[in-house]
């Protein structure tokens, strides 16, 4: 069988199984086993298919038919510039996360102090370490040992492992000296408890829940984050946040609460708010 004939068929297959953009995932595991870009596929169109691709082929649909995310299945994913290796160890890195990246990117000056909270893949920070055009720190926490295993390997593999620290800490609780960071960043869990089990299977059931869970009202890691960051920001120091797209006025309000100023609440490219961020005065 030729590959245009095993994408079509794995397409079709795909979608009466219910898989989200079923043809596109179909490119993607073709793509993916002949190690070329999906754009590119037109050029083994009529490329016949070997055996032990085909048997590939044929897990990753099996993996794609259950429910397990593409991200997974593919075992990597693009994030800006890097590509990371991606398992159900960490969140899937999403493309209005990368707008929270350039965010950030537009406020540094040179030679801050920068931490990821929840760091996860890695993918903020090692975006953040890569693409600053000055000289910083760059720091990555997470509760999780697999997800900072993870992005140590994320970090190796992009060549970024001597311009980061990656650290197995529950949000900031092990910094201790007051005035530490410049900037704050952090994309934290914050979708409602009850609305988890709401969400669709390929998000509900391999994502992890570590990950998503924001308590009662989402908002449980802003608060928490927000009273670490009055102590370990500098004067002047940044905080950014994504956000729930109806979160905006709770989160601008516990800023307020918290004595920042200069706060900012933004829209993705979609409309909705999604990203929130403040100055220490």
């Amino acid at each position: 069988m030729v590959w245009r004939d095993v994408i079509a068929k794995a397409g079709g297959y795909l979608a009466a199984k219910g898989v989200a953009d079923a043809a596109v995932a179909a490119e993607l595991l073709a793509a993916r086993l002949l190690k070329t870009g999906r754009g590119l596929l037109g050029n083994y169109a009529a490329q016949e298919a070997e055996e032990r691709q085909l048997e590939a082929m044929r897990r990753g649909m099996a993996r794609l038919a259950a429910g397990e995310p593409v991200q997974y299945v593919l075992g990597e994913w693009d994030f800006r510039s890097l590509t990371l290796k991606c398992d159900r160890r960490a969140l899937i890195p999403r493309p209005e996360t990368e707008e929270l990246v350039t965010r950030v990117l537009r406020s540094l000056k040179g030679g801050e102090v920068v931490v990821d909270v929840g760091t996860g893949t890695g993918a903020i920070i090692l975006s953040l370490a890569k693409e600053a055009k000055t000289p910083g720190v760059f720091i990555g926490t997470d509760v999780s040992e697999d997800a900072i295993a993870l992005a140590k390997e994320n970090a190796a593999r992009t060549g970024l492992d001597g311009r980061v620290e990656l650290l197995v800490m529950d949000g900031l609780d092990d910094f201790d000296d007051p005035q530490l960071f410049d900037v704050i960043v952090s994309n934290p869990p914050y979708i409602k408890s009850a609305v988890c089990e709401t969400l669709d299977r390929n998000v509900r059931d391999f994502e992890p829940r570590l990950a998503l869970d924001g308590g009662a009202d989402g908002l449980d890691f802003y608060d928490r984050y927000l009273s670490d960051a009055v102590n370990l920001l500098k004067p002047g120091g940044r905080v950014f946040f994504e956000i729930g797209e109806d979160q905006g006025p709770a989160v601008r309000e516990l800023m307020e609460s918290y004595g920042f100023g200069e706060i900012a609440v933004e829209r993705d490219y979609a409309g909705h708010d999604r990203y929130a961020s403040a100055t220490l005065e």
